[in-house]
């Protein structure tokens, strides 16, 4: 058992994000600063503007090609430990997307770890969670209720592979919608049936950057103006969020839509009217993957970031482990999804207002 001593010197929250007055950096700034380590490349994570970052290897690529970050970005892999100002750095694996982190400081005998998002299933594609004894521990809540309990991936795809088969036997074309960075290479490695998968533009970017830097992924096309309808419809059509309901998908030969988000589980049919099918696929930890993530890391005081903070943090208490929430501007979705609109070349109304199916292919 780990003993708690001086919990919160060595970290603060302020209105820029997580700071570490020691190490004179921060963690996951939602307003630029002079140094910035990043738990990993999601938009309410990681910003345009600081001066400086300090990332996971396999990060780097995603920051590259969102923000055009070259020179002023260091990496460090995992289980590395590094010296800033006497705080000691290290990178242990979240689990949540390609190259997501979480962040341990150590100075004086205190250790915190700010994990970011994460998830303590293997998705077959990141590296998997591992639980990091400290003091503190600073955790999100994104699905922080007891409703969430995710079914095994395995049998999700399953389902997702069922629906997919079923599509093509009633000459349906199947859209699924997902999470350029993340969610939209889980289902690209784990899709099991045998058709050839197209994929949006900013998917592709992302993959290539990815494959750059030496990450394995299956063979994939990018949506172009001389691929056919009646090729998408034989085919698996990935897209971002942002294209859900374009004017495109709809032109597609009897589109059907399947949304893979974790707000599926109980959602469906809410923010999705649209959608034909929804996948309760998460890259967030669902109730009893946080609660084991949390008791793993033996720390006595939980820090609870963004999701069902007030609920979450009192059932942490109730069961005996010090909880309080915290005020930060993670967990945004929009954010996400506007990196995406801003990832193309025109934004999403233009592609709705295309006067042809041609026109609207070159727009995505």
């Amino acid at each position: 058992m780990i003993i708690v001593i001086n919990t919160m010197a060595l970290i603060q929250f302020t209105n820029k994000g997580i700071y570490c007055k020691q190490g004179d950096f921060y963690i996951d700034p939602w307003r630029p600063v002079d140094k910035a380590v990043i738990t990993h490349g999601h938009a309410d994570h990681a910003k345009w503007g600081n001066k400086s970052y300090l990332c996971h290897t396999l990060t780097k690529p995603v920051l590259e090609e969102r923000y055009g970050l070259y020179d002023n970005v260091e990496t460090l892999p995992y289980n590395k430990t590094i010296d800033i100002n006497g705080v000691k750095l290290s990178m242990f694996p979240a689990g949540h997307v390609i190259g997501s982190a979480q962040i341990r400081l150590a100075y004086k005998g205190e250790i915190v770890v700010v994990s970011g998002d994460y998830k303590t299933e293997y998705d077959g594609i990141s590296t998997a969670f591992e639980p990091v004894k400290c003091h503190t521990f600073v955790s999100e809540s994104t699905f922080g209720l007891p409703i969430y309990k995710w079914q095994p991936q395995q049998l999700i795809f399953d389902n997702i592979d069922s629906w997919i088969a079923d599509n093509h036997h009633r000459n349906k074309t199947s859209i699924l919608v997902a999470y350029s960075l993340g969610k939209a290479q889980r289902l690209i490695q784990n899709l099991k049936a045998d058709y050839p998968i197209y994929v949006h533009r900013t998917i592709a970017a992302l993959n290539g950057a990815f494959q750059r830097a030496g990450v394995e992924l299956p063979a994939t096309i990018q949506i172009n103006p001389d691929i056919k309808k009646d090729e998408l419809q034989k085919g698996i059509v990935i897209v971002p969020p942002a294209l859900a309901d374009s004017k495109w998908i709809k032109s597609l030969t009897s589109p059907a839509i399947g949304i893979c988000s974790g707000w599926m589980a109980v959602r469906a049919g809410r923010r999705w009217r649209s959608a034909d099918a929804g996948f309760a696929l998460s890259d967030h930890a669902d109730w009893p993957g946080l609660l084991d993530a949390i008791k793993a890391t033996e720390a006595e005081k939980v820090m609870v970031t963004h999701g069902s903070t007030a609920i979450f943090s009192r059932h942490l208490n109730e069961i005996g482990i010090e909880a309080e929430e915290v005020k930060t501007q993670y967990g945004d979705e929009e954010a996400e999804e506007s990196i995406e609109k801003a990832e193309n070349a025109e934004n999403v109304e233009s592609v709705e207002n295309a006067d042809s199916t041609e026109s609207m292919i070159k727009k995505i």
